[in-house]
C-alpha cells in the first residue's frame, strides 16, 4: 500500500509541475476579484476528476477521445490568452483575466491535464481496484496541496507586487504558451493537416 501511495504521489508531481505556474496565475489574478480563491480550487478538482475519470474509462478499454485528437484541448488556453491579450490592449489597464470563474477554471486544467491521460491510463489498466482507488484519493490530496502551494504564491505580497506590474500581458502570455506546448507536444496539428489533406 506505501508503494503505491508513494508511486500516485509522483505520478501527480511528475505530470502537474506546470500547474503550479498555473494556479500561481489564476490565484494572482484571485486578488482582483476573480476568479474567486474557491472557483480556482473547485474548478481544479472538477477539471483533474474529468482527467483522471477519462482516464479509468479509457483504461477499461472504452475510448472517449481518441489519444490522436486529445492535443485540441490546447486551443482553449491558446484561445483564452489570445483573448486575454486582446482585452488587455482593449481594456482600462487592469488584469485582462483568462478564467473569470469555476467552469473556466475547470476547462484550462482539462486542458492543461490533458497530457496526463496518456500517462494515467496505462498504469489504472495494470493497477487492481484496491490500488486504483488509493491512487485516486491520493491524486485528490496532492490537488488539495497544490492548490495551497498556488494560492501561497499567488497571495504572497512579494509574487503579486512584481506581477502586478506585468500581470496584464503575463497572465494571457502563460496560457498561450501553455496552449502552445500542449499542441505542439501532442503533435495533433501535423495530424490535423493530414486529415485535412
Amino acid at each position: 500500500m506505501i508503494g503505491t501511495v508513494l508511486a500516485a504521489v509522483a505520478m501527480f508531481a511528475g505530470t502537474n509541475v506546470d500547474d503550479i505556474v498555473v494556479l500561481t496565475v489564476l490565484f494572482v489574478a484571485s486578488t482582483r476579484g476573480r476568479p474567486r480563491p474557491w472557483q480556482i480550487v473547485a474548478g481544479q478538482y472538477l477539471g483533474f476528476s474529468a482527467l483522471v475519470l477519462i482516464s479509468v474509462i479509457a483504461a477499461l478499454g472504452l475510448v472517449i477521445v481518441p489519444d490522436e485528437w486529445v492535443g485540441l484541448l490546447g486551443l482553449l488556453p491558446l484561445a483564452l490568452g489570445v483573448r486575454g491579450l486582446i482585452a488587455s490592449r482593449n481594456g482600462d489597464g487592469e488584469s485582462a483575466v483568462v478564467a473569470t470563474g469555476l467552469l473556466g477554471v475547470a476547462g484550462i486544467t482539462i486542458a492543461n491535464g490533458a497530457d496526463n491521460i496518456s500517462v494515467y491510463t496505462p498504469v489504472f489498466r495494470t493497477l487492481a481496484p484496491a490500488q486504483t482507488a488509493v491512487t485516486i484519493a491520493v491524486f485528490m490530496v496532492c490537488v488539495a496541496i497544490w492548490c495551497g502551494a498556488g494560492r501561497l504564491l499567488g497571495t504572497h505580497e512579494r509574487v503579486t507586487e512584481t506581477l502586478e506590474k506585468v500581470d496584464h500581458w503575463l497572465v494571457p502570455l502563460v496560457f498561450i504558451v501553455l496552449g502552445a506546448v500542449i499542441l505542439l507536444e501532442s503533435g495533433v496539428i501535423p495530424r490535423l493537416f493530414t486529415a485535412l489533406t
